[in-house]
């Protein structure tokens, strides 16, 4: 596993800080080694630098909270006008943010805690989440959870195969493309959703349509 020097230097000096911060920055959705800082100082906490595992997942659950409440707050409070902006770009029908609510009415709590654990989800899903207007205490529940679990999975990773790098590797190598495939699924799965519920609604506005010629009939 290999680190940026300016990254390795910052967590020998300042050690938590430097993890709570990139993984904080890195939750609100900039590009920046989050995930990196953790498995460095977990370890470093392995192999007998003067880190403490348990402080070292704790100060990555509270980046990962802070850091997915702040996306949330953007996403719910200016968000919507800018996802609205990209559609159009796209050409995408506004429609398709109605079955993202619907999707977030029924799976938000299980995406946000899953999407903590895929590149791609960690760094978007709190933003769509705060767009999609997840209720915010189920959003905050949520999000603890997939933040601590995720900080101890990863931590504990580091911690214990920190002395054989080469396995650390292939198991995150592994990881992540379980993580891709699940992830393409889940894209799958939510397209298929949307073009159902579009077609039933065409059917109804059909039905609806045939009614009055029946009557008049």
């Amino acid at each position: 596993m290999i680190a940026p020097v300016w990254l390795d230097q910052a967590i020998i000096t300042w050690g938590y800080w430097v993890v709570l911060l990139a993984v904080m920055i890195e939750t609100t959705g900039v590009p920046f080694p989050g995930e990196t800082a953790l498995l460095v100082a977990a370890v470093y906490s392995g192999t007998g630098r003067p880190l403490s595992i348990a402080l070292v997942i704790l100060a990555a659950a509270v980046g990962a909270i802070l850091g997915d409440n702040f996306s949330y707050m953007i996403g719910r409070y200016g968000g919507y006008p800018l996802v609205r902006r990209v559609l159009r770009a796209f050409h995408i029908s506004e429609s398709a943010l109605d079955g993202a609510q619907a999707y977030f009415a029924r799976h938000g709590d299980k995406t946000v805690f899953i999407g903590r654990f895929f590149a791609i989800l960690r760094v978007t899903v709190a933003f769509l989440a705060g767009v999609n207007h997840m209720p915010r205490r189920r959003f905050l529940v949520w999000n603890a959870l997939g933040g601590i679990v995720w900080a101890t999975i990863y931590g504990l990773l580091g911690y214990i195969l920190g002395r054989n790098l080469p396995l650390l590797e292939m198991t995150l190598r592994v990881m992540g493309l379980g993580g891709t495939i699940l992830l393409v699924a889940a894209i799958a799965g939510l397209a298929i959703f949307w073009i159902i519920r579009r077609r039933r609604a065409m059917r109804r506005l059909l039905v609806a349509g045939e009614e009055p010629e029946r009557v008049a009939k």
